[in-house]
């Protein structure tokens, strides 16, 4: 099989199998969904720490021998840096837990939204002269009318800024995709694992922002398919681009494992700490030794 076959497959893998089984997961109970979510992340924590600094680090200073190590730690501080600007910019937008501002209970309840029976204008109710309103009423409700569209408003944004965010970062995952199994097709394959296994969770915080935002699921699933289609691309684009820069490989390996570093530190460690309990905090040190040692037996048995 071809390069570029391999690297088509795995960045579908990466992307868009990522967003179905994300879709499947919402298909569960809310109550399993809040039991199995956490776990999903403690595991992509150490599948994303495992092949930064088992796989990626490794093979970026191996890869040419022209490598110089204090670029190479120059590019992972970059590389951090500019991640963390990303996510200020809401570029990158990663929230996977439930406990998030943008996931909070209390703004996702589509349901309650849209039919709460208090909302629901009735015609003949205008013309009772008994309830001819004040003018303080008439602003007051005027007010609450501009408010409320103006909330309407910002969750459609929201929508639509998590789905150009997802697309700018698939475009990213694919390329660092590519250039994986332009280095080594064993290291592809634990790269386009780790970005499967924090996708996962990634895309089911997506799927209720664009449910939250007045999306059909239907309409929600379609247009989350369409963002991780950037995968391929990015990938498709890296494959063509980079076989004329090898030297260049090293440090997009190093941009690669700093991604995977800033991702596992910055956005989903916080949120176990806010479960506190000794038997959840066993939970988690487990799912992340599982998660290191999945990728680190996938890498060794590959080679």
């Amino acid at each position: 099989m071809s390069l570029l076959a391999w690297i088509i497959i795995f960045s579908l893998l990466g992307g868009v199998l990522s967003v179905l089984a994300a879709s499947f997961f919402l298909l569960i109970k809310d109550d399993y969904q809040k039991k199995i979510l956490p776990h999903t992340v403690s595991f992509a924590i150490g599948a994303l720490l495992g092949a930064a600094l088992l796989a990626l680090l490794p093979h970026a200073t191996t890869v040419s021998d022209n490598v110089d190590l204090h670029d190479l730690g120059l590019t992972i501080l970059i590389g951090l840096l500019g991640f963390f600007l990303l996510e200020k910019m809401v570029l990158w937008r990663h929230c996977h837990s439930s406990h998030c501002e943008v996931h909070s209970p209390s703004e996702i309840n589509i349901s309650s939204e849209v039919h709460s029976p208090s909302e629901i204008n009735i015609p003949s109710e205008v013309h009772s002269p008994s309830e001819i309103n004040t003018p303080s009423e008439v602003h007051l409700h005027s007010h609450s009318h501009t408010h409320s569209h103006s909330h309407e408003t910002d969750k459609d944004a929201s929508g639509t800024l998590i789905l150009i965010g997802d697309a700018v970062h698939n475009l990213v995952d694919g390329v660092l995709i590519a250039a994986a199994f332009m280095t080594d097709i064993d290291l592809g394959i634990v790269t386009a694992l780790a970005v499967a296994a924090h996708e996962i969770p990634q895309e089911i915080g997506d799927f209720a922002i664009l449910l939250n935002s007045g999306f059909k699921r239907g309409k929600a699933l379609l247009f989350n398919v369409l963002a991780s289609m950037a995968t391929l691309v990015g990938a498709v684009i890296a494959y063509y681009s980079l076989q004329s820069m090898q030297h260049a490989l090293p440090y997009i390996l190093a941009i690669a494992a700093s991604s995977f570093i800033y991702i596992a530190v910055a956005d989903l460690i916080p949120g176990l700490h806010k479960r506190t309990e000794l038997r959840e905090t066993i939970q988690q040190i487990t799912l992340i030794t599982l998660g290191v040692v999945t990728i680190y037996w996938a890498h060794s048995t590959l080679h």
